[in-house]
């Protein structure tokens, strides 16, 4: 923001994760009734409701109502600023600072062996990040499963172990089989009963959320052939404090564009690109400061994804759709670079980590120095911000796996991901590149995570790391209306890496 539009930042960073403040919002909106009345009142305006929450200038007058009582408003401190200031006024000024580092991709001939090695690849490299960042409450989660079956009834033990075969009994408990390279055994996960203790009623919760394929730490006491289960442990990523930087710059995020459909909102992103080059006087202060730009796939709508696609096509040629794609990225100012992943709609192997775009799809005269063709996955560092970049096609089944997930709500899938610290866990749905090593596993822990694939915007704040889903670029689909998904099209998120609050720029109303 521009010198000044400090309580905007303000009131951003107050509900970050919780509620985006749309870029209409001025300083002069808020001014004199105070950001923490804001705030509070912003929480109880919007309750429990789900989805996207945005305030915009009409939901603020709904907001504030009446003016706050004098009492009530903050009085602002008197703040002495001693020596020099060194300012870069936009992202212009600032000098680039990013590294790239892909999925590494290993195919092989995809033999029970080589699947054998990438599930113990995965275990290995789970088991570890549990054993590092977790304990489990005194006791010892070293243990093998194979002394499930030597040690006495009674004894306590902690197991780490890949899930299969999770069922819930006839009397409502959840049973699930893991194993390790020693063995498997049986967990059991007692239903709480209505008289039970919270943590009971906490437990079982959990159990509802681990799924096939993940690895986890169980804690318990052994009564033969089961283990009792009293805790789980994930592998989760640690409490942090938000990524910021000294430079006053921002990153924005977009995905699923799908050019070539017809429902492309050709107007809306042209609108963009010409906000990005300062042709629109809406926010321009806010568009200044953007540096880096992140595109999380399905770039194009692609060519035959899909039965009876080419009804629904505008562009039915893919190396045209790459052409039109590119001619939009060549526009983007060249100080800014930007980051381009694909997805499930683009010219690439389905099967996950995808490699970046192959440079058949792209003509010799698009190539610029500030476009970069990454992996999906694919971690981009940006003036140290570490941002794990990533379609999003496993959302699909962690959505209809885990109770509480919902389509309406993408961040709350994006951070059971988090949790298990595995793009995607659950194997067999989400189609996987056979390989010795696992590298969907998130080795390192992201600052932001950004996906896209389910067209709807959605953010919060997880344990310090920004969950940030960019939505679409494309109009409701006849599938979304069958499905009776409402999708949030044209509405750009930004991270303001200064502050750490995340904006938003709706492009509906520019059109």
């Amino acid at each position: 923001m521009k010198d000044g539009d400090n309580l905007v930042t303000e009131l951003a960073q107050k509900l970050s994760g919780k509620v985006v403040i749309s870029s209409e919002i001025t300083d002069s909106d808020i001014k004199g009734i105070g950001t923490e009345i804001i705030s509070r009142k912003a929480l109880e305006f919007f309750g429990k409701s789900q989805g996207l929450k945005v305030i915009d200038r009409e939901t603020l007058k709904k907001i504030i109502g009446k003016p706050a009582p004098e009492e009530e408003q903050e009085k602002s401190p008197k703040v002495e600023v001693t020596g020099s200031i060194s300012k870069k006024d936009t992202a212009k000024d600032v000098r680039a600072d990013f590294t790239i580092k892909n999925a590494a991709i290993e195919k092989t001939p995809a033999g029970v062996e080589d699947f054998s090695a990438y599930f113990k690849n995965r275990f290995d490299k789970l088991r570890l990040l549990i054993e590092r960042g977790r304990s489990a409450g005194g006791v010892s989660i070293t243990n093998k499963i194979e002394n499930l079956k030597v040690y006495a009834n009674g004894r306590d033990i902690g197991v780490i172990g890949m899930v299969y075969e999770k069922t819930v009994t006839k009397n409502g408990h959840v049973m699930f089989s893991i194993e390790d390279e020693t063995g498997t055994g049986k967990v059991l996960l007692i239903k709480a009963e209505r008289t039970s203790r919270k943590e009971k009623h906490e437990l079982f919760d959990f159990a509802s959320k681990i799924v096939n394929d993940e690895v986890i730490a169980i804690k318990g006491r052994i009564s033969s052939p089961f283990l009792i289960a009293d805790g789980v442990i994930w592998p989760d990523i640690p409490i942090r404090q938000i990524k910021k930087t000294e430079d006053d710059i921002a990153i924005a995020f977009a995905s699923d564009i799908h050019i070539g459909s017809k429902l492309f909102l050709d107007k809306q992103f042209e609108k963009f690109i010409e906000w990005l080059n300062g042709k629109i006087d809406v926010r321009k202060d806010i568009a200044e400061k953007i540096k880096y730009f992140v595109i999380s796939g399905d770039l194009v709508d692609g060519i035959g994804v899909y039965p009876n696609q080419d009804k629904e096509l505008s562009i039915n040629d893919i190396y045209k759709q790459y052409d039109a794609l590119f001619r939009y990225l060549n526009q983007i100012p060249e100080h800014i670079e930007v980051f381009v992943l694909g997805g499930n709609h683009d010219a690439l192997q389905r099967a996950e980590p995808q490699p970046p775009l192959g440079d058949d799809l792209i003509k010799k005269d698009f190539k610029k120095d500030n476009i970069h063709l990454v992996s999906n996955p694919g971690y981009v560092k940006m003036h140290g911000i570490n941002t794990l970049a990533y379609h999003g096609t496993s959302l699909d089944s962690v959505i209809q796996a885990i109770p509480g997930c919902s389509y309406s709500k993408p961040e709350s899938a994006m951070i059971e991901v988090l949790k298990k610290r595995h793009v995607s866990p659950i194997y067999g749905d989400n189609p996987i590149m056979p390989s010795k090593k696992d590298s969907l596993v998130m080795d390192e822990v992201p600052d932001i995570l950004h996906m896209g694939h389910l067209h709807k915007n959605g953010y919060a704040d997880y344990h310090g790391t920004q969950v940030i889903n960019s939505g679409t670029w494309q109009a409701r689909t006849s599938y979304q209306v069958k499905l009776g998904h409402m999708p949030t099209p044209a509405i750009l998120p930004i991270y303001h890496a200064k502050s750490g609050a995340l904006w938003s720029m709706d492009f509906n109303s520019l059109a």
